[in-house]
């Protein structure tokens, strides 16, 4: 992954969101079809200073001209495991003290809210998924969703039929639920 300085990833933005962007366009990069893929996110200073020979790797300039006080580096840890539901991966996550933080990107089809009314009631997890596979609303959406230890999250939607690193919507509250999952990482 390139540095947050020098990515498209606007500098205006707090470091949360910069590492949020970031790792959209690093996955964006490797197309559509991509599996979950989890990152931790560590304070780029303390990683110069404590990790140098990593952060050399990482293409992290070594002198104070970076991306800014407080700046986040997102690692891609292992490939979350194929077949496991998410929330039960998550559940088995425990994170070192250097970690601040961490990212979790996924794809997943979304029905616009119009047609989330006329989702039935009775189907259950597998019927369901596939009942949105077959709606003709559906849309893919991939959820680029970050969180820090203290709380703070930060999320990024890219739909696949507007996949322009200008067509990402940012926010903290756009995935709730996974932000939720993410956070319980850190419980003690």
């Amino acid at each position: 992954m390139s540095n947050t300085a020098t990515s498209g990833t606007p500098m205006a933005a707090g470091p949360l969101t910069r590492a949020v962007l970031e790792i959209d366009e690093y996955v964006s990069g490797l197309g559509w079809d991509q599996p979950a893929r989890l990152f931790a996110l560590v304070d780029t200073d303390q990683l110069r200073s404590q990790e140098p020979t990593l952060a050399r790797r990482l293409g992290l300039a070594d002198d104070t001209e970076g991306p800014g006080a407080g700046a986040l580096t997102p690692i891609e840890q292992d490939e979350v495991p194929a077949g496991t539901p998410l929330d039960e991966f998550l559940a088995t996550i425990a994170w070192p003290d250097a970690v601040v933080g961490c990212a979790l990107a996924v794809e997943r089809l979304m029905l616009p809210p119009s047609a989330e009314a006329a989702v039935p009631k009775d189907l259950d997890g597998a019927r369901l998924a596939k009942w949105v596979a077959e709606h003709p609303d559906r849309q893919e959406v991939r959820m680029t969703v970050a969180v820090l230890r203290g709380g703070r999250r930060e999320s990024a939607l890219r739909l696949r039929e507007k996949d322009s690193a200008t067509d990402v919507l940012t926010g903290a509250d756009l995935v709730p639920g996974l932000a939720d999952a993410l956070t319980a990482t850190f419980a003690e």
